[in-house]
């Protein structure tokens, strides 16, 4: 439970002495008879932990040295009780006890000398070390084994806690597969994963997860992609879209061309983001672990004046009375329940929003978006899809509708333009019977080009103006993207295209107004647009036709009235807006690398309803920790003041410390059953 030993990091919460994975494994694996972590542990203590800790040993094992001291603290109290004044007496008795103390108290004993060894005297181990030891120091020995014991099983339990808060953070570490299988020479082979090279043919079958991101080359193939977007429900892929690793292959066999190295991939960089995310401590880590490291040697203070003090003010002094007033006053201290559960707290709201395809880059990031006041987003590929469709198609009536769209495609797929994508999705196959001359893109207009050997302009109205193109409407009154045409230097008519507001969004925003949260949507699509899909949504504030530096100063006015910030964007545009806010949410899912390189939280599968799921996951878990920090400091408070006046005893002194502890550690992995 001491902080320098489960948490290695400095008081500026970075790492010291180990890997961050290794960390949480550490974390992952903590034991009654292994309480240090990677700090505490040189190479034989790695050995040791792997040989007590892996994956063999089971609660069972865990509870072991517990089992063993209590049964003998049993017996010996019996004896106590029955045969204290025959035969159980002396060095018999002593040695009986020093037998139920050792399976519980030498791990706690050898931490404390290590870490004198160290120079980090005054930690948790060393108040127990003396507690217990000048318990049979007075002749109270079973309270001096009942003190440890408890503590031990304090331990356990808080193991077994820091397991189920890592478990979902630990899971993504087993995501990515070790090797892959290659077909070389139409053979296949299995291979490390690490060593394929792009451009090799990975070969899936049904069940497997893929190990690099690749291009699909079989016709179709369903994929389970839980580890990238903590979404379960199947993803049907077709031949050429992208598959990345850690994607789980469902039905058939299938075939995927490595794109991407392995230490690039994507899940290799959110793996990478996990691991780093618990070296980001928060503030009330931070002043937890600085306030327990001035905490403790003032309460050795303390517990030295309870015993030598009164020497000189009260009658019938018994140095053995206030020594062991001392030793509950440090069995109380112990700072068990704030070093363990704050952190354990933080965990666990990490690991609830990895479960929910929420990552956290920090704890402190947890800490910051519970205070936000205000959500700022952009529109296209955060609220929206960022997928154009043809939402209208108007002609005049003299017009072939059908054969002024069919020449439409044709020309149009010319271009990559997602507006030309639009179409082509709309109309579809294109007709190889018409035959495009005279082809011209012509810049900020459209495309020009002869068919039939007449004139066909598609593009926007500025282009039926440039070429004298005579139309009946203002094109201004509506609100989507126009496409004009004209055919034979005659308005033919247009299409309205706009991009698909995500099914979540409506949802996403009612949420954040519960939460007493403000929305506003910041945009570089004309202002028309950004205003309908606000207006739509039921965000007030909206604001179109701004370029990156625009954003900046709008988040910048927002900042100016003491408002604190999230910005919600999907790409590597909005990194300054991102830098500048006070918490950057990506909407990372499948796509754009930058996204997870600069923002603070990422938001796996693109729904925009995560949103308020994350800052809900960050209020929950600061409610948790502060819940702790309050009970621990009343109880402990209550308790020692009642220690210091002799009106508390040992088992007093070890529910104040233990049983606080643990009710911390209960409350804390609480986050894990919440439903956001």
């Amino acid at each position: 439970m001491d902080s320098n030993h489960i948490h290695t990091y400095d008081d500026q919460g970075k790492m010291t002495c180990c890997s961050e994975e290794e960390k949480i494994n550490n974390l992952a694996n903590t034991s009654p008879t292994k309480i240090g972590g990677c700090c505490a542990a040189d190479e034989h203590n790695h050995e040791q932990e792997h040989n007590h800790v892996g994956a063999s040993m089971g609660v069972s094992k865990m509870f072991m040295p517990a089992i063993i001291s209590l049964i003998l603290l049993l017996v010996a109290i019996a004896c106590d009780y029955y045969f204290s004044q025959s035969w159980f007496t002396g060095w018999l008795r002593i040695l009986w006890y020093a037998a139920a103390y050792l399976p519980v108290g030498f791990p706690v004993l050898k931490e404390a000398l290590q870490s004198i060894l160290k120079g980090e005297i005054f930690s948790e181990f060393l108040l127990m070390s003396i507690a217990t030891v000048g318990a049979f120091a007075i002749g109270e020995y079973p309270e001096g084994v009942a003190v440890m014991l408890f503590y031990s099983v304090g331990e356990v339990f808080q193991g077994l806690a820091v397991k189920r808060a890592k478990a979902n953070i630990k899971s993504l570490l087993d995501q990515r597969p070790d090797e892959v299988t290659v077909l070389q020479n139409n053979e296949a082979k299995s291979i490390k994963a690490a060593k394929a090279n792009i451009g090799d043919i990975i070969q899936l079958k049904a069940g497997e997860k893929l190990g690099l991101d690749g291009e699909l080359l079989s016709e179709t193939a369903s994929f389970n992609t839980a580890a990238l977007t903590g979404e379960s429900m199947p993803d049907t892929k077709s031949k050429g879209e992208t598959v990345l690793a850690g994607m789980i292959n469902l039905n058939t066999v299938s075939q995927v061309k490595v794109t991407t190295n392995y230490k690039d991939s994507k899940l290799s960089k959110i793996l990478e983001m996990v691991q780093n995310a618990t070296a980001q401590k928060a503030p009330t880590e931070l002043f937890i672990r600085k306030f327990a490291k001035i905490y403790t040697p003032i309460v050795v203070l303390l517990a030295i004046l309870i015993t030598g003090l009164p020497y000189f003010f009260v009658e019938n002094y018994e140095f053995g009375q206030w020594l062991y007033r001392a030793l509950v006053f440090l069995v109380i201290s112990c700072p068990c329940a704030l070093v363990i559960s704050i952190p354990l707290g933080y965990f666990g709201g990490i690991g609830a929003a990895s479960k929910n395809g929420i990552l956290f880059k920090g704890s402190n990031f947890l800490d910051r978006i519970a205070n936000i006041q205000n959500v700022v987003m952009d529109k296209t590929g955060t609220m929206t899809e960022g997928v154009f469709q043809v939402q209208e198609v108007v002609f005049i009536s003299n017009f072939d509708k059908n054969k002024i769209l069919q020449m439409v495609n044709a020309l149009e797929s010319q271009s990559t333009h997602p507006v030309a994508t639009a179409i082509h999705d709309f109309v579809g196959k294109i007709d190889s019977n018409i035959e495009l001359k005279q082809v011209e893109e012509i810049a900020g207009y459209g495309l020009k080009a002869k068919v039939n050997g007449k004139e066909l302009l598609v593009g926007n109205f500025k282009s039926m103006d440039k070429f004298g193109i005579g139309y009946d409407f203002d094109p201004n009154t509506i609100v989507y993207t126009l496409i004009a045409i004209a055919y034979d230097k005659k308005f033919a008519g247009y299409l309205t295209i706009a991009d698909i507001i995500k099914e979540d969004a409506q949802l996403a925003v009612n949420k954040l107004k519960k939460l007493g949260v403000n929305t506003t949507m910041l945009s570089g699509d004309k202002s028309s647009v950004v205003k309908f899909v606000a207006d739509k949504l039921g965000i007030i504030n909206s604001f179109g036709d701004l370029l990156p530096e625009d954003k900046v100063n709008k988040v910048k006015e927002l900042k100016a009235l003491n408002q604190t910030v999230a910005f919600v964007g999907d790409g590597v545009n909005d990194a300054p807006v991102v830098a500048l806010s006070d918490v950057g949410i990506a909407m990372g899912g499948l796509g754009s690398d930058a996204t997870i390189e600069t923002a603070d939280v990422v938001i796996q599968d693109d729904m925009p309803s995560k949103i308020p799921m994350a800052i809900n996951i960050g209020k929950q878990t600061k409610r948790i920790v502060w819940q702790n920090i309050t009970m621990a400091f009343v109880v402990k408070g209550a308790v020692l003041a009642l220690g210091a006046g002799g009106l508390a005893t040992m088992w007093e002194a070890v529910f104040a410390d233990v049983g606080v502890a643990l009710l911390a550690i209960l409350n804390a992995v609480r986050i894990q059953n919440m439903k956001f």
